[in-house]
């Protein structure tokens, strides 16, 4: 209806997933690029957790198109089969004849055609859509799949996508043995209220739309409250609002836009922080696959799918223009280019091993001085962070894939009239081609001391970015 008005080609905040729509800031640009390392370098089963409408649907879809020819994937969309159903849809699959055949023999036809894959050097891969609906008979079967090998190699790999239901269904006491092979988690971050205008103004320009950026300040702050950071509410909401703006025969979207929008989907400004053990959890799966990722993805001879995945660097981790000193409703970041894939800030374990390669570091900066900038001084803090070897971690608040001194200067500024410039170190950092640089916030003595500090940030950082926790 309103596709006209705007200069629209297709509406752009459908909820059906959509993968010309994936947005790959808060981190799914970072998963995705993992998950594809992961599952052509590595072995175990994958989880990955987000609440409802977060876009793990979007991310699996993602994922579809994005992985190398020799990895063939198994895509179970029902949860809800019992142990024999999701055998035989394994089975059907692979283009094994299931007809009137027992569960042995389905069982000892799906070992016999993986064989023959891993021969042919296929790897399979069983994508779990909504697993934490999956009995828990199912899942145990999974299991058992898993535990199929030729060698030293396994025939299968397994990436489970659910809810954060999945985390208390796997700590009961009989799922242990299947907990115990999940090798890497990831959760879906919500949307920062920082995000959100790229997220929006990213959706409708991959719609068609060519005009200014429409999204008011205060419509923003209200969808980001009433959506919690969910892409599904935030889709149901903006849509409404722009069907709103239609109504009145205005091109901009205003509070009282998303208001209307809000009553008619009776939704709420309920604002609440994303739960930190999640956040936590993510973090898990992010600094050594970042490494890993980073040097597999650039030393690897490139298959058409897989430098697919890595063309376009994204907007990771909430990387705003400026966090400035007003609310952080009034904080303009730079919208995030359409389409575009950040090569892979990815978090991983709790007790990380080196990275296996690392930023080559500018020549040692001289001592600074009272008339030094305050860019200069940091990094050379970094520098020093680095070379003292008594820090294990910090939190990167963000990064940025171009150096852009003036920018930093502006937000160490800011930082210094708030108090908190002695804890913010700068990093040089490499991502793709670029020169980037780490903006990270105080040294810990370990990672878990780090986690612990996170809900202690300022609170205009807290809400300003997507914070992790970053191991030297």
């Amino acid at each position: 209806m309103y596709l006209e008005h705007f200069g629209l080609d297709e509406p752009p905040f459908r909820i059906t997933p959509v993968t010309v729509f994936f947005f790959s800031g808060a981190n799914r640009g970072e998963i995705l690029d993992a998950l594809i390392y992961s599952l052509s370098e590595a072995e175990g089963i994958i989880k990955v957790s987000g609440e409802v409408g977060s876009g793990k649907t979007m991310l699996c879809r993602m994922l579809l198109e994005r992985l190398p020819k020799h990895i063939e994937t198994i895509y179970l969309a029902n949860p809800s089969l019992s142990r024999e159903e999701m055998l035989y849809a394994i089975a059907d699959a692979l283009g094994l004849s299931i007809d009137g055949k027992r569960v042995g023999i389905i069982m000892h036809g799906i070992q016999s055609k993986l064989e023959e894959k891993a021969r042919e050097g296929k790897r399979i891969v069983v994508l779990v859509d909504e697993a934490h609906a999956m009995p828990l008979d199912t899942l145990e079967e999974l299991r058992l799949l898993y535990n199929l090998q030729i060698g030293n190699a396994k025939l299968l790999q397994i990436i489970l996508f659910g809810q954060p239901e999945l985390n208390a269904k796997l700590d009961q006491p009989n799922m242990r043995q299947l907990k115990d092979r999940i090798v890497h988690h990831f959760h879906i971050q919500p949307l920062s209220r920082n995000t959100l205008e790229s997220y929006l103004m990213f959706r409708m320009r991959a719609a068609g739309y060519r005009g200014p950026d429409i999204f008011s300040p205060a419509a923003i702050r209200l969808i980001a409250d009433a959506s919690n950071g969910l892409m599904r509410r935030i889709n149901i909401l903006a849509d409404k609002s722009l069907l709103a703006a239609f109504v009145e025969d205005t091109h901009s979207i205003e509070a009282r836009h998303v208001e209307a929008a809000m009553r008619d989907s009776e939704l709420k400004p309920v604002r609440s922080l994303p739960d930190r053990k999640l956040l936590i959890g993510s973090a898990a799966g992010i600094l050594l696959l970042a490494g890993l990722a980073s040097w597999w993805l650039l030393n690897k001879p490139a298959a058409p799918l897989q430098q697919a995945a890595l063309t376009n660097p994204a907007q990771a981790l909430d990387k705003p223009a400026e966090p400035a000193l007003p609310p952080p409703a009034t904080a303009q970041p730079d919208p995030a280019p359409a389409k575009e894939t950040s090569p892979a800030a990815v978090t991983a374990g709790l007790t990380s091993p080196p990275l296996p390669t690392a930023p080559n570091l500018p020549p040692a900066a001289p001592a600074a001085t009272a008339s030094s900038s305050l860019y200069a001084q940091r990094l050379a803090a970094g520098k020093e962070l680095l070379e003292q070897n008594k820090a294990v971690a910090s939190i990167q608040l963000f990064y940025s894939e171009e150096i852009k001194q003036e920018r930093i200067e502006n937000f160490l500024r800011r930082a210094k009239g708030l108090g908190k410039l002695p804890e913010i170190y700068l990093l040089p950092a490499r991502f793709g081609d670029k020169d980037g640089l780490r903006v990270l916030y105080g040294a810990y003595p370990s990672v878990n001391t780090a986690q612990n500090a996170i809900p202690e940030l300022p609170q205009r950082y807290q809400e300003a970015f997507t914070v992790s926790v970053y191991t030297f």
